[in-house]
């Protein structure tokens, strides 16, 4: 089937999604072996000195500070923060909710209605089951059904919820730059 003017939406979409990747791949080729060794090293301890990284790294401080900047400025750093144990500040509660929506084409408005839920940490617009897939944390399962039938159920458009509790996070990393 030749290119035309007039693509159907999966030609859009593959379209789209290879621009996406090549995009991402080129992402990558701008950044060098050091540039990879400085991302392994603060994506597991950003708060070590920019002065250890350099002395690991072989070159100066002002570089790693440099390629540390230009690395967020590509978007490839997200940010830096700090990591906080929900369970220290009594949220013991994290459960994950697949959202079932009326129409797909709500998605941007339930979003935007989720995102003002304080409890709600992650969402993902994804494929299969559901259209949504949140992470939420609350303080005990009393406040988490609370979260679920006054605020996340009531928002217009969501069909239904399925709830799935954490036992237990046995870990959580970053993607590893090698």
């Amino acid at each position: 089937m030749g290119l035309s003017a007039k693509r159907s939406t999966p030609h859009k979409f593959i379209t789209c999604l290879t621009h996406h990747t090549y995009h991402n791949m080129t992402m990558r080729n701008q950044l060098d072996d050091t540039d990879l060794q400085i991302l392994d090293i603060v994506t597991k301890n950003a708060r070590i000195p920019f002065k250890d990284v350099a002395a690991v790294c072989g070159i100066s401080r002002a570089a790693v500070h440099q390629r540390v900047a230009r690395m967020s400025e590509m978007g490839v750093i997200l940010g830096s923060g700090y990591t906080i144990d929900p369970r220290k500040i009594d949220f013991r509660t994290c459960s994950y909710v697949g959202i079932f929506l009326e129409k797909g084409s709500l998605y941007p408005a339930v979003a935007e209605q989720l995102q003002q839920i304080k409890e709600v940490v992650e969402c993902h617009y994804i494929t299969g089951q559901y259209a949504i897939f949140v992470k939420i944390y609350a303080r005990d399962n009393e406040h988490l059904k609370a979260v679920l039938s006054e605020k996340i159920q009531k928002i217009s458009g969501i069909s239904s919820t399925e709830t799935f509790i954490s036992l237990e996070e046995t870990f959580k990393r970053e993607v590893s730059v090698y």
